[in-house]
């Protein structure tokens, strides 16, 4: 019951909760058509688990030493051995040709509305939103400066701002110099390493307002956990008046690769010391 009422709390900010079971709840398409696959795949998996459940019990009761106290001598049975080869290449094949369309419909990139680069730092990313003219980092609230309802670890001061509805492409990459990152946010389905020095690329589409959280999942050092991820998706008119705003507040300079090397290097100090 609790865990329910906290899903219910927390319908309008996609982020994990106690005792949470299965998916985040989906934002973007990629997501629902994830979350579809894989319940077709637990159908699949359930039907052969219990068809070999009821053959072994079969087995158990009907050829139990107590019934045959004489084994029967059978070596061979062709349309048996053709049935088992057959029947687990069929399963596979529809497993196979939907995990392919899944994975071509996650990589392939449509048409975009916007294009935002997401640089991954030690610890921290740097978003440039390449139409707009405007770029800012991203870092973690700490604890002390959390305000009510905002949640440890995953609330940053300044989230990506999206506009519900469009079609948003995500250039990610690593700063020169440095690790690998991954941009991981559960419920749009999205996850992309940032590589120093190549350029990947993903998508998504929010569906719904709200404000959904992820996290670097790729363990890139003292801090990956303090690496957050926060995405506000506003409506249009919201998402203009932010962006006038913003065009206002930050400035539309590209990260410099060696200004965040030396910076990132001068902060992890202390904390090798304190090691």
């Amino acid at each position: 019951m609790a865990g329910l009422m906290a899903s219910a709390t927390l319908a309008g900010a996609a982020q994990p909760y106690d005792w949470e079971l299965g998916f985040q709840p989906s934002a973007t398409p990629v997501h629902d058509r994830m979350t579809a696959f894989h319940h077709e795949l637990l159908i699949i998996i359930t039907l052969i688990t219990v068809f070999v459940l009821g053959l072994l019990l079969y087995v158990m009761v009907r050829f139990h030493h107590s019934r045959n106290p004489k084994p029967t001598q059978i070596t061979h049975n062709a349309v048996v051995e053709i049935t088992w080869t057959v029947v687990p290449v069929i399963i596979l094949l529809a497993i196979f040709f939907p995990s392919i369309g899944l994975m071509y419909y996650m990589d392939r990139v449509p048409k975009a509305d916007m294009t935002i680069k997401a640089t991954g730092n030690q610890w921290f990313w740097n978003y440039a939103y390449a139409d707009q003219k405007i770029a800012f980092d991203s870092n973690i609230v700490d604890a002390k400066d959390l305000k009510a309802g905002q949640p440890r670890l995953l609330t940053v001061d300044n989230p990506l701002v999206v506009p519900v509805g469009a079609t948003v492409r995500v250039q990610v990459t690593g700063v020169a110099g440095g690790v690998i990152h991954s941009w991981f946010i559960p419920s749009f389905g999205v996850q992309e390493y940032a590589v120093p020095g190549r350029l990947n690329e993903t998508w998504f589409r929010v569906e719904k307002p709200g404000t959904y959280y992820g996290e670097c999942n790729q363990i890139c050092g003292i801090n990956h956990s303090r690496m957050p991820i926060e995405v506000q998706a506003l409506s249009k008119p919201d998402f203009d008046k932010w962006l006038t705003g913003a065009k206002t507040k930050f400035a539309s300079n590209p990260p410099d690769d060696n200004a965040i090397v030396a910076a990132a290097a001068a902060a992890s100090r202390p904390h090798a010391a304190g090691n």
